[in-house]
């Protein structure tokens, strides 16, 4: 079954059970390479952040999930690809780079687990400095309370060459910051 089916299938459920609701979707370029950079309060994240957008959302996810009979199979027709525990692989970032360079979409959590909010890595500004993409941040507001609205906020686009100095031995640390005061921004203002 393809990704279209399912992400048709997915639009039904979570707006069914969640009241799934997006605000910004035009914020998102038609095409080129684009990274939604969002906060991560649950497992439903990824399919939240993905399902409303036209375009194809490809996601890093555990290694682990591949090896499970029939969903390991799912995660790679959704254009998931794994990484493994402890951190991102090099393979896995080089994945991301030639995913994004290629003018796909990739949808991050900075924060790299639900378990440490707040506690962003450099890993997505890495990404996007490498690849050239543009970070579109965006807010998941409401949690995931069963008949009570999701709100899934994207952002203005960052350009980053704009306010930061890339080649600057911090760079990596101001694009984390920058990313994560804009997801905070947006989570503030729809919250």
């Amino acid at each position: 079954m393809s990704y279209v089916f399912f992400r048709f299938l997915l639009r039904v459920i979570y707006r069914f059970l969640f009241r799934l609701e997006a605000k910004g979707l035009h914020h998102i370029p038609k095409s080129g390479p684009v990274i939604l950079a969002s906060n991560h309060i649950s497992n439903l994240d990824p399919p939240t952040i993905g399902v409303l957008v036209p375009r194809k959302v490809y996601f890093m996810a555990k290694e682990e999930l591949f090896k499970i009979p029939i969903f390991g199979g799912l995660l790679r027709s959704f254009g998931a690809f794994p990484v493994k525990r402890g951190g991102v692989s090099k393979e896995a970032i080089r994945s991301g780079i030639n995913l994004l360079k290629a003018g796909n979409v990739m949808g991050i959590f900075p924060e790299g687990s639900r378990k440490t909010p707040g506690a962003a890595k450099k890993g997505t500004a890495m990404i996007a400095m490498r690849s050239e993409a543009l970070i579109v941040p965006v807010a998941i507001v409401g949690g995931y309370r069963l008949f009570r609205k999701t709100l899934v906020c994207y952002g203005e686009p960052i350009q980053l060459a704009a306010i930061i100095d890339l080649s600057s031995p911090d760079a990596l640390e101001q694009v984390t910051e920058v990313v994560m005061a804009r997801i905070n921004e947006l989570a503030a203002q729809y919250h």
